[in-house]
């Protein structure tokens, strides 16, 4: 028998999965200045639109054995891959806020999460079409929890926290302007106005391990000739892994730090 919990998990897991097909289009068309809503989608060989039973996240992909239905081009195993990646972060999301006023927030959070962090790696650009509207969407739907908890201490310091990581990448980008992009810049304010709601513990955390994976990847890299140390790696993808970890971990990294201090 199904908890109330699991249930919740599984549904958020199947709602990630729907919108990984739509982060696919979003993925695809925003660098290229396209709309998200016109026209429907269709094979890029054959220009056939797709079908409604072939776009089914996962599921259609693996009935056509990764191939257009019209012209047998093969679609990229990336697809299935977006929808079923979006879907475990929703579900990820679930499992930590529950049934709270906070997940639909943190749910948000999860889907420009995949979105950004691909764009990045694509194009090595994080848009202003999907980084400035989030302080909105954020700032709005962090504002359910604050005024039904009531918990207005949390929304001030995830504003606070906002300004105190824009600031410091602002800081770094202006010290050092060809390691950090502008881009950078303003994801940060967002992933600080996420963390910052957790607390000052899971911003500190987030920030840092930004940082520590973009350096392991990037030593890695260099260890296997797939760059130098003048190759620009896109550090979005570090700085949104990060935050994502030090959501469900921050705090139990934060006190296991403070124990060893007071040993």
């Amino acid at each position: 028998m199904f908890s109330v919990e699991l249930l919740l998990i599984v549904g958020c897991l199947l709602l990630g999965l729907l919108i990984g097909s739509f982060l696919n289009v979003v993925i695809w068309r925003v660098p290229r200045g396209e709309s998200i809503v016109s026209p429907p989608s269709a094979c890029p060989e054959c220009g056939h639109e797709i079908r409604w039973y072939d776009n089914i996240p996962v599921i259609s992909w693996l009935v056509l054995r990764g191939k257009c239905r019209d012209c047998g081009a093969p679609i990229s195993g990336r697809y299935p891959l977006v929808e079923l990646g979006t879907g475990l972060l929703f579900g990820y999301m679930a499992w930590i806020f529950g049934y709270s006023w906070e997940l639909p927030a943190f749910l948000y959070l999860a889907a420009i999460s995949v979105a950004l962090g691909l764009i990045d790696l694509d194009v090595k650009r994080l848009p202003n079409l999907i980084v400035l509207p989030s302080y909105l969407v954020a700032g709005a739907l962090l504002l359910l929890p604050a005024f039904v908890t009531p918990a207005w201490d949390s929304y001030l310091n995830a504003w606070l926290g906002a300004v105190a990581l824009f600031g410091f990448y602002f800081l770094l980008a202006f010290i050092y302007p060809a390691g950090m992009g502008f881009g950078d810049v303003k994801l940060a304010g967002v992933l600080g106005l996420y963390l910052g709601w957790l607390g000052w513990g899971s911003l500190i955390v987030g920030g840092f391990l930004g940082f520590l994976l973009g350096a392991l990847v990037g030593v890695a890299m260099m260890i296997g000739r797939r760059a130098g140390r003048k190759t620009m790696i896109p550090f979005g993808p570090f700085m949104l892994v990060g935050a994502l970890i030090a959501i469900g971990a921050g705090d139990a990294v934060t006190d296991w730090y403070v124990g060893l201090l007071g040993a």
